[in-house]
């Protein structure tokens, strides 16, 4: 299985993305060393390409498969794409506070500590649906692991369509997210044009 081992801050600087949004606190002082000339048309949309893939941890294949997927729904094609993304198994781990970062929820998911409707599902990338109960593992909620992540990612706002019940350490998906509801900071309309071309 291929993995993105980029250092994390570095990627952050070069893509001028926050690290928050990753779900990293830390920040870098350190600056890019040349300032970027005007970046041209098609660099601006791949830009836009690298955020999305970085911030939800998708490598480049599957991101076109997402796209395609995206491409093929009802709907407008960038917001059908931002909303596959976000009903990823480990995107919503994230969300509800399971995890740090989206890096350890895939980790946790890939552990089979995660169950979907009361089956144990180790596919990250699974898509959750509307009515979906996310939860971890019976035996698993008295692991130190869960207890110092819970303690970290407390005061994490959980999204509106994610009904979240920490002490129970599970959430239901009332609905699928719309695109008013995801916080990444990208601009998807400019990923449509670049694959449109």
């Amino acid at each position: 299985m291929a993995v993105d081992k980029v250092p994390v801050l570095k990627r952050c600087r070069s893509l001028g993305l926050d690290p928050v949004y990753l779900g990293y606190d830390k920040k870098s002082t350190r600056q890019l060393r040349n300032p970027r000339r005007k970046m041209s048309e098609y660099a601006t949309q791949l830009r836009e390409k690298q955020k999305a893939k970085f911030i939800y941890g998708v490598l480049e294949r599957p991101f076109r498969n997402y796209y395609a997927q995206a491409d093929r729904m009802k709907g407008m094609t960038g917001t059908n794409l931002m909303i596959l993304l976000e009903s990823r198994l480990d995107n919503v781990v994230f969300r509800m506070g399971l995890a740090r970062t989206r890096r350890e929820a895939r980790q946790v998911v890939d552990h089979r500590l995660i169950t979907v409707n009361g089956k144990v599902v180790n596919i990250p990338s699974y898509r959750v649906s509307a009515g979906d109960v996310v939860a971890v593992k019976e035996n698993k909620k008295s692991l130190q692991r869960f207890k110092d992540i819970t303690e970290v990612t407390n005061g994490r706002l959980v999204p509106a369509w994610l009904d979240a019940d920490a002490e129970n350490m599970k959430a239901t998906v009332t609905k699928l997210p719309a695109r008013e509801d995801i916080d990444v900071p990208v601009n998807e309309m400019l990923i449509v044009e670049l694959y449109s071309k």
